[in-house]
């Protein structure tokens, strides 16, 4: 009898022109062919089978610890270890990072705020303090701008908007999504750079109208809006680097599938102990109605 193969390029091959691609003896072949696998091996390949899927899922973001943390969700006992060394011999990698350059204009002779924040990013409950930010999204057509705000609670995106030009309409519009979402009591932190369009008259009102205390990094320090920064960095490599986006339009639908669909609700934070920001604060609200 012979056996045919077909390759990822869907040519079949015979098995003396396999074995000879291949570089084995046909005898040698054979043999192999008649071996069954081993327990450990056929367990080995259901892993790695797990593995590929995960890391596909998460889009080849995922590295042995997300991949560890996520099999143990779902049931499957294997330590990092393991997972380590099969994920380097099937050449999977996480995408890397690049470079994050600051584009804040804190040039601005509007008005400032205080650092309220003090770069005190963990919050005790949902809607305790926020965090603010804009950033670019290079596009064929040009860039798009990016605003968003995250609850420092869950590192969960509450607000964001998109637009074409850099404008304080663009911050206003995020700011106002994370509030009817969200319906934050007064009292909240609302922390940005400063930028002019945070220093904007019709902001800084937006904030006072609701009772939001208004905080602002000190001139030219990136490291007191960490978290934001941490965000566009993660969205950048993520999502950004790797697409070419021909147009705005591509840009703001693939951006909001990103957010609302696989940052919030799925993927996994390491500082949320490897929960998704959704399922971080269920767990707040499940702790808050049994005490």
């Amino acid at each position: 009898m012979k056996y045919r193969f077909i390759l990822d390029n869907s040519k079949v091959f015979h098995v003396k022109t396999m074995c000879r691609v291949l570089k084995v003896s046909r005898s040698r072949y054979y043999s192999w062919l008649k071996k069954p696998l081993s327990q450990r091996q056929i367990q080995e390949e259901i892993i790695k089978e797990r593995i590929i899927y995960i890391y596909n899922e998460s889009r080849r973001t995922y590295g042995s610890p997300r991949i560890h943390r996520q099999m143990a969700k779902d049931g499957i006992h294997c330590s990092k270890k393991r997972i380590e060394r099969i994920m380097r011999k099937a050449g999977l990698k996480a995408v890397g990072r690049r470079r994050f350059k600051i584009t804040t204009d804190s040039g601005s002779n509007m008005s400032v705020a205080n650092n309220v924040l003090g770069r005190n990013f963990i919050a005790g409950c949902p809607d305790e303090k926020w965090a603010a930010d804009i950033t670019y999204i290079h596009t064929y057509e040009g860039y798009l701008y990016l605003a968003a705000v995250m609850d420092l609670y869950s590192k969960k995106i509450v607000g964001y908007s998109m637009k074409q030009r850099l404008t304080q309409e663009l911050v206003i519009e995020a700011m106002n999504m994370a509030i009817h979402t969200r319906r934050p009591m007064p009292g909240l932190i609302v922390h940005t750079d400063r930028g002019s369009q945070y220093g904007s008259f019709a902001y800084r009102q937006l904030l006072e109208k609701e009772g939001y205390i208004c905080s602002m990094s000190r001139k030219g320090n990136c490291w007191d809006n960490s978290p934001m920064e941490s965000f566009f960095k993660t969205l950048k490599a993520e999502l950004v680097y790797h697409r070419g986006f021909k147009t705005r339009a591509q840009a703001r639908i693939e951006i909001f599938e990103y957010i609302e669909v696989f940052y919030n609700r799925t993927r996994l934070h390491s500082t949320l102990d490897y929960k998704s920001p959704e399922e971080f604060e269920r767990t707040y609200k499940n702790l808050i109605k049994v005490t």
